[in-house]
C-alpha cells in the first residue's frame, strides 16, 4: 500500500467532511429539544422562580462540567446558584444544601451512582429535584419534580460513546432555563454590569466620568483675559488638546480646542495680543461627573470631538477627559 493511500483518510477534504458530520448532529440534538419544551420545562421555571435558597447544579464527569457551566449562567442572569461536586457531597458538602434550596441535576443516564446518592437527603430535606437527563424513566427522573428530556439519538463521536451531542443538548437546555429565568425576573443589563464589574459590559455600564477623568492641575485652565499664546502653552502642558475658560470661581465659561486653533491661524490671527474670550466656544460640550463613562464616549463620537470637560450641575469646573482616558479604562 502506497503512503498517498495511507494518507487519504486525513485529507483536507475528510477531514472538513468529518467535522460537518459532527455538527449537523449536534445541530439537530438541539434542534429536537424545541417541542420537548412544555409543562415540565414551565415547571422547572416555577420551581426555580419561587426557590428562596440557592440553585445548587450537580453533575459527574462531562454533565458535570456542563453543570458547572449552567450554575455559573444562572448566578450571572440573577438566579443565585453554584456548582456542587457530587463525589465531595458525600464527604461533608452536602451540608451546603438546605431546604430553601432547589437541585438541579444533570445526567444522561439518570443513574449516575454519586448523583443517587444525594436522594435520600434530599428528600429528608424536601429539597424540589430538577433533572436533565437523556433517560426520563431513570432512577433520579422518577424522584425529580420536573424532568427536562435532553436524549439524543445518537453522539456526534464515530464510535457513540464520548458524550459530545448529548453534553450540547444539556448546555442548550440549561441555557434556556437561564434566559427564561432571566426575562421573567426582568433582569436588566446594568443587573449584569453588577454582576460583571471587571468585563467591558460592567465597565460601560457602571463607570462614572468621575472615575476616568483627571483633577486638580491635570486639568487645562485658563482665564478668559488669557492671550491666546499663554493658552497654547497650557494646552501644550496638559496634552489633552483643549483648555477650559474659566472665571476667577473656577466656573466653566467655555472651551478651546485644537479645532478652534487651526480657525484661528486660518484667519491670521495674532497669539500674542488676542485673547481666549473672543476665540472660545461658549459654553462648549461638556459632561459632568456623575454620568457614565460611555455618555462621555457618544458625546465625543456624535460631536466628532476628543475631549471634553466636566463640570457640575453649579457650573464649576471639576475634571476633564480625552479618549485617551476612556480607552485606558476600557471603556472605549
Amino acid at each position: 500500500m502506497s503512503s498517498a493511500t495511507l494518507l487519504q483518510p486525513h485529507s483536507p477534504a475528510n477531514l472538513i467532511a468529518s467535522a460537518l458530520k459532527a455538527l449537523g448532529i449536534e445541530a439537530r440534538a438541539v434542534q429536537a429539544l424545541m417541542p420537548r419544551i412544555g409543562a415540565s420545562f414551565a415547571e422547572a421555571c416555577r420551581i426555580c422562580l419561587e426557590c428562596h435558597g440557592r440553585v445548587v447544579v450537580t453533575g459527574m464527569g462531562k454533565s458535570g462540567h456542563i453543570a458547572r457551566k449552567v450554575a455559573s449562567t444562572l448566578a450571572s442572569t440573577g438566579t443565585a446558584s453554584f456548582f456542587l461536586h457530587p463525589a465531595e457531597a458525600s464527604h461533608g458538602d452536602l451540608g451546603m444544601i438546605t431546604r430553601a434550596d432547589v437541585v438541579i441535576a444533570v445526567s444522561n443516564s439518570g443513574e449516575t451512582p454519586e448523583l443517587l446518592l444525594l436522594l435520600p437527603h434530599l428528600q429528608r430535606l424536601g429539597t424540589p429535584l430538577i433533572t436533565l437527563t437523556g433517560h426520563a424513566r431513570s432512577t433520579l427522573a422518577c424522584a425529580s419534580a420536573a424532568v427536562l428530556d435532553v436524549s439524543v439519538p445518537e453522539e456526534a463521536c464515530p464510535l457513540n460513546l464520548a458524550p459530545t451531542a448529548s453534553t450540547t443538548a444539556a448546555l442548550a437546555m440549561g441555557d434556556a432555563l437561564a434566559v427564561t429565568l432571566l426575562e421573567a425576573r426582568g433582569f436588566t443589563e446594568q443587573d449584569f454590569a453588577r454582576s460583571h464589574p471587571g468585563g467591558s459590559l460592567g465597565r460601560k455600564l457602571l463607570l462614572r466620568v468621575a472615575d476616568v477623568m483627571r483633577t486638580g492641575d491635570a486639568v487645562p485652565r485658563v482665564f478668559p483675559e488669557t492671550l491666546l499664546g499663554a493658552g497654547l502653552l497650557e494646552m501644550s502642558r496638559k496634552g489633552l488638546g483643549m483648555t477650559a475658560i474659566v472665571d476667577s470661581a473656577d466656573n466653566l465659561l467655555g472651551i478651546f480646542t485644537d479645532g478652534d486653533l487651526r480657525r484661528a491661524l486660518d484667519r491670521q490671527i495674532d497669539v500674542h495680543s488676542t485673547p481666549m474670550r473672543t476665540l472660545m466656544t461658549s459654553p462648549g460640550r461638556f459632561v459632568e461627573p456623575g454620568e457614565l463613562a460611555a455618555h462621555a464616549v457618544h458625546l465625543m463620537e456624535e460631536h466628532r470631538i476628543t475631549a471634553l470637560p466636566v463640570r457640575e450641575s453649579s457650573g464649576k469646573l471639576v475634571g476633564a477627559l480625552n479618549v485617551h482616558d476612556l480607552m485606558r479604562a476600557g471603556v472605549v
